[in-house]
């Protein structure tokens, strides 16, 4: 975001070799908080946040030609839902539903949401009851490991952070729970590698340093 907090389309490229930041062109759509996943020669970005106001646009930006392509939209607008990319496709995960221009008195609620886009056949997969998450859950934490999405902790309908981390089947397109975080928190950061997902920081009753991971159980 700029200095006056309003979202940037802004994209640069950073050369080592000159040690410079280097101009690229912009995103179609201005944003910031968005996810971003490379997948090989494009990088995918989704969702995202306009001030207050969720945004729904996923594009890709193409390293070779240098240029956007638009696809078609996350189907609902959730606030601090997040987002995972397998090999099989993206997704858009929980976050808060906010209330329909006709419920003016409603307010935002946690959700357990799923949708699952398939790069295949350039569609939104419609989602079933089994595809939805255990937890409605929002501001957590997700990962992929061993080809499965993984989300953890976050905020849902508990006074507390969650501590529950579950594992989504792509296949069977349903969820299981895994082994839950030891210290439960929202906000964390993820950091992924092969075999192991880490959870660093995030919001506890106060800020939290605990640095936890998440391992595939072959590995261990």
């Amino acid at each position: 975001m700029a200095a006056d907090t309003t979202p940037q389309a802004l994209v640069r490229v950073y050369e080592p070799e000159k040690d410079q930041w280097q101009p690229l062109t912009s995103m179609p759509t201005p944003r910031y908080g968005a996810a971003s996943f490379l997948r090989g020669n494009k990088i995918y970005v989704l969702g995202g946040r306009q001030g207050k106001l969720p945004v729904t646009a996923f594009e890709a930006f193409d390293l070779e030609m240098k240029s956007w392509t638009c696809y078609p939209c996350i189907p609902s607008r959730r606030a601090f839902a997040c987002c995972a990319a397998t090999e099989r496709g993206f997704f858009s995960l929980g976050g808060l539903q906010q209330p329909g221009p006709h419920n003016f008195y409603s307010r935002p609620h946690f959700v357990s949401t799923v949708e699952e886009y398939d790069p295949e056949q350039g569609i939104w997969i419609k989602p079933t009851r089994t595809s939805r998450m255990r937890v409605k859950r929002a501001d957590f934490a997700a990962g992929c490991l061993g080809g499965r999405v993984i989300v953890a902790g976050g905020l849902g309908n508990q006074p507390s952070p969650l501590s529950s981390v579950e594992s989504y089947n792509p296949v069977k397109r349903s969820w299981e729970y895994a082994a839950p975080m030891p210290s439960p928190r929202c906000s964390c950061s993820p950091l992924q590698t092969p075999n192991m997902l880490f959870l660093i920081g995030g919001v506890a009753q106060g800020p939290s340093n605990a640095v936890e991971a998440l391992c595939l159980r072959e590995t261990v």
